[in-house]
């Protein structure tokens, strides 16, 4: 009994002093959300919307931490500001408020711990993880905002719709500003890299518009008129098969914030 209390000493001393130097932060930035897809390829900030996340986040030493998040972002599109005589023909937009959840991994370039005498005053950092969030692409017609997915701008059957509720890859970098102990600021931009390209409503062909009427009963004109907008501006371009979107390129969307990060709990290693 003896010899088995030895070893469970021995053994559980080192992860009880790495657990107890561990500590917990919370914070919350707010910034900018901006879209890339098939209505802004190149990055474009001519319509960003607003970012906020708040997070838990839990350091394991001074290099690494693991956060939890939420994150709320809205984003839009609109053919009428691109540089392509294309798209501008196609007239499509959009609109959508994003809700995501997140687990990220973030590394410190410098050691960095608010509770140690010797910490780096700031350190560059790397953000890696995966997000699941909730979207819902909105567009304005005839003087009324319509939600798109249940539409099947694009042809999709009744149940074959694309899925409001998606993963993502989340991967980003930032900067840590250490003010005092308990305070701190942080500076970040996260990329989400999504495995579908339906964030905005457009992706592969023009649909018949007969096959889209006949799948959406009394909406029939609505889904007809907003899968095809190019006749409001000047000749109709959306034949059937023709294409609408890149499907070969996923979307996705970046926030860039800013926020403030409060120490909440401390632990400091025992002395054996």
């Amino acid at each position: 009994m003896r010899f088995h209390l030895f070893f469970l000493i021995i053994f559980s001393s080192p992860f009880y002093s790495s657990l107890t130097a561990q500590y917990w932060e919370v914070g919350g930035m707010v910034g900018l959300s901006v879209y890339h897809g098939d209505l802004a390829p190149d990055f474009s900030f001519q319509t960003p919307g607003v970012a906020a996340t708040a997070f838990v986040r839990r350091n394991v030493d001074s290099r690494l931490s693991l956060r939890i998040g939420a994150s709320f972002g809205s984003i839009g599109a609109s053919d009428e500001n691109s540089l392509n005589p294309y798209n501008q023909a196609r007239n499509l937009s959009f609109n959508s408020t994003i809700f995501e959840g997140s687990l990220n991994f973030e590394f410190n370039f410098l050691p960095f711990h608010h509770h140690n005498k010797n910490r780096n005053q700031f350190s560059p950092y790397l953000l890696a993880g995966f997000g699941i969030f909730y979207h819902n692409p909105t567009a304005k017609y005839k003087g009324a905002r319509f939600a798109l997915q249940p539409l099947g701008t694009e042809g999709q059957a009744p149940g074959q719709e694309y899925a409001l509720v998606q993963p993502s890859f989340i991967i980003g970098g930032g900067l840590k500003i250490d003010i005092n102990n308990q305070w701190g600021i942080i500076i970040e931009g996260a990329t989400r890299i999504l495995f579908f390209d339906y964030l905005d409503d457009v992706s592969g062909n023009y649909a018949d518009t007969r096959v889209i009427a006949g799948h959406r009963g009394f909406l029939g004109s609505t889904a007809v008129g907003l899968s095809d907008r190019s006749g409001e501006i000047g000749p109709k371009i959306g034949l059937p098969g023709r294409q609408r979107g890149d499907i070969k390129t996923n979307d996705g969307f970046t926030m860039f914030t800013v926020g403030i990060v409060y120490t909440m709990i401390q632990l400091r290693c025992p002395a054996w």
